[in-house]
């Protein structure tokens, strides 16, 4: 089994039930894949083949969708750029992939090409499935693909500001697909949101988990993506049974999308967030509003999902965020200390992950081996459950004491008055101050002096910031987490 299978199976088995939703048409399985074979026999002509890599550059649609599948059915392995990104950046990621073709929108073309000049094809998509129409279908196109061949890379901020190229197979995205389909039992008559964007690792459930089942996954479009009442009227609207997304876009629509003042949606069934910390206040008023599963899911982009949990009555009685929970996908965690022992219960480590959804390794670089160090620090307890503490590169030095940034976010965000939190450090040496920016709930009005006396009652006196600044917003990256460069930046 590979990914591109799971369309061919449920156009066998649930041909005229709907797979793709946007605002401008519907798909169904039917339709997808004859739009799929078409569109590979188009890139077949342009040279396309195994092992080849595709980039698709254009805003979240149901062609983008189609594209993804042609390419998977040519053995190749697809690329999806952010449809918002400037064509130097989206050349930039075709050039370090050695891309064969990037597809894109007419309009997109002519600028691409210029800064590609010549080092990849460049082709209108709908061009291409045109063209790929007039060759006879005399059957079906599915080039065999091993489990451990490139199926996609999923390019990500490197530390050093430039993008590195995460390669993901078959075996780990099916890995973790397989779980999610057996942990949410999804049927051909669920309706999947899809609210990050499509280079962007959650989205990765949101489309394979609804094809594995026959489901429907309905896109929402990215400049709906942080505008609350839309977002609200979206899941009534469109009947949303599994809800996965950031906890910021949540937190949007319980603040200020009214969702917390109307009935539940009859049939959500499932609501799941990853991504970053979800303030507590959050969870306990979204627990209270629904009977739906909350499930906190835990995994960077190079193992996808690594851990959940599952929210529990004993979880809103706590005074951080739900715990990221234990291992999923088939893989193995552990947090390991700095003398590379495992650590046991009440001690803090890297989270450090082994098993399937294991990447194959950064494109361009030798190839992944062994174990996968997250970079985040988390706290075992006593249940063998584990705490998110936050990141092992958000560990600071103030006045020559340790700070965790997420401690002191988590502390902010056990106000009920607070929606969220982002704590920086700015400056170095002994000029380094803790900065912390603080997001109100909807029409509450919170001063220094209490959020300073909250603090003292939870931290240690030296990590009480130095400086409380409010904002009715929080500058966001385009998967949605709260931008700490743009804030940094402004600070300057």
């Amino acid at each position: 089994m590979t990914l591109h299978r799971l369309v061919i199976d449920a156009a066998k088995e649930h041909g005229d039930r709907t797979a793709v939703v946007t605002a401008e048409r519907e798909l169904t399985y039917r339709e997808l894949d004859a739009r799929a074979d078409r569109l590979a026999r188009g890139l077949r002509a342009l040279g396309v083949g195994r092992g080849d890599r595709v980039v698709i550059w254009a805003e979240k649609s149901a062609a983008v969708i189609t594209a993804m599948q042609a390419v998977l059915r040519l053995g190749a392995a697809y690329v999806t750029a952010d449809g918002s990104a400037p064509e130097h950046r989206v050349a930039l990621l075709a050039r370090d992939c050695a891309a064969r073709v990037v597809l894109t929108t007419e309009e997109r073309t002519g600028p691409l090409a210029e800064a590609l000049d010549g080092s990849a094809a460049v082709a209108e998509l709908e061009a291409v499935e045109r063209d790929g129409s007039d060759e006879p279908a005399v059957a079906r196109i599915n080039e065999p693909a091993g489990l451990d061949e490139l199926a996609y890379i999923l390019y990500t901020s490197g530390s050093t500001g430039a993008p590195k190229g995460v390669c993901i197979s078959h075996r780990n995205a099916l890995a973790f697909v397989e779980w999610a389909v057996k942990e949410l039992s999804p049927g051909p008559e669920d309706r999947f949101s899809n609210h990050a964007p499509l280079n962007f690792d959650l989205s990765v459930l949101d489309l394979y988990a609804a094809f594995s089942a026959g489901a429907s996954v309905h896109l929402i479009a990215a400049e709906l993506a942080y505008a609350p009442e839309q977002l609200v009227d979206f899941l009534y609207g469109q009947g949303i049974t599994v809800w996965y997304s950031v906890p910021s876009a949540l937190t949007l629509m319980m603040r200020d999308g009214g969702l917390l003042d109307r009935r539940p949606p009859p049939g959500l069934r499932a609501v799941l967030f990853a991504g970053e910390p979800f303030p507590l206040p959050r969870v306990r008023a979204l627990a209270a509003w629904t009977q739906a599963r909350l499930l906190n899911l835990y995994g960077p982009t190079e193992t996808n999902v690594c851990t959940f949990h599952e929210v529990r009555p004993e979880d809103l009685e706590r005074d951080r965020p739900v715990p990221i929970g234990t291992a999923c996908s088939g893989d193995r965690v552990w947090a390991q200390r700095g003398d590379g022992a495992v650590c046991g219960p009440g001690e803090e480590g890297e989270l450090v992950a082994d098993g399937p959804t294991v990447m194959l390794g950064y494109w361009g670089l030798a190839a992944h081996q062994g174990p996968y160090g997250t970079g985040d620090v988390v706290r075992v307890l006593e249940d063998g459950l584990f705490d998110y503490v936050g990141r092992r590169d958000h560990m600071v030095k103030v006045r020559g004491h340790r700070i965790e940034l997420g401690d002191v976010e988590a502390a902010l965000t056990a106000h009920p008055s607070v929606a969220e939190a982002v704590a920086l450090v700015v400056g170095a040496g002994i000029e380094a101050r803790l900065v912390v920016f603080v997001v109100p709930e909807k029409s509450h009005v919170i001063g220094v002096l209490e959020l300073r006396r909250h603090c003292a009652q939870l931290l240690p006196r030296y990590m009480v910031a130095d400086e409380f600044r409010t904002a009715s917003e929080l500058p966001r990256t385009r998967n949605g987490k709260a931008d700490r460069a743009a804030l940094a930046a402004g600070l300057q």
